[in-house]
């Protein structure tokens, strides 16, 4: 991985989907939380807001943001588009793609990770396999997510279950694109899921329902911080 990516690196994501209490005014204080650890600890937080909450988010806390969400649209038509130029505008560093929840199509893709470099934001893709992390690598992301769809929303981490497809999707992509960055995801949920992350290689790691749905998310959010310690 190289250093001109507009998302820091390393760093823990904070996606907050669409979970009770993190919309509104519940969401900025979620994401005042997200800042207060951050600044208490060695750790570098990523906050993926609902939508419409991003400007705020962006303005009133010193979190990097990333948008769940984004379309291909060139300005012009198309109602109800969002646009990577209103998004970059708003705050943004970076745009989530192909999310397990919200697929495209490999054309949709590559068109979306042109139209995000095209305003100087980081594109970031998810896929769910080593053959799919190559071929999407080969458009030239910020960013892979490299999750299996089964583990998201539980407590079976790729990391703890499947360590050495980590290992050969990240010397996957460094082989074919090494600009890119390796981030691991679905059922993460732990401190020791995060070290063991980055052991493995990846560059970034990140969460939902586990820190969003957690009994007390800022404690869950200090005991993950603990793994970016001396790195």
């Amino acid at each position: 991985m190289t250093d001109d990516h507009a998302v820091p690196y390393p760093h823990f994501q904070v996606n907050c989907k669409i979970y009770p209490g993190t919309g509104g005014d519940e969401g900025l204080e979620f994401a005042r939380t997200v800042e207060r650890v951050q600044a208490e600890t060695d750790a570098t937080f990523v906050f993926t807001p609902q939508l419409p909450d991003l400007r705020r988010i962006a303005t009133e806390t010193d979190l990097a943001v990333t948008t769940p969400v984004v379309d291909g649209a060139d300005p012009g038509r198309g109602i109800g588009k969002i646009l990577p130029e209103t998004i970059r505008a708003a705050g943004a560093l970076g745009a989530v793609i192909n999310h397990a929840e919200a697929r495209d199509t490999l054309s949709a893709i590559e068109r979306k990770i042109q139209r995000c470099t095209d305003v100087g934001m980081d594109s970031i893709v998810c896929v769910d396999s080593i053959e799919m992390g190559r071929a999407v690598a080969a458009f030239d992301p910020d960013s892979l997510v490299f999750e299996k769809p089964a583990d998201i929303s539980t407590d079976r981490a790729i990391t703890q279950t499947h360590p050495e497809r980590v290992r050969e999707f990240v010397r996957t992509i460094d082989d074919v694109n090494p600009r890119t960055a390796v981030l691991v995801g679905g059922g993460i949920s732990t401190v020791d899921d995060v070290r063991r992350a980055f052991e493995q290689g990846a560059d970034a790691t990140g969460a939902a329902s586990a820190i969003s749905l957690a009994d007390d998310p800022e404690a869950r959010l200090r005991s993950i911080a603990e793994a970016f310690a001396n790195r």
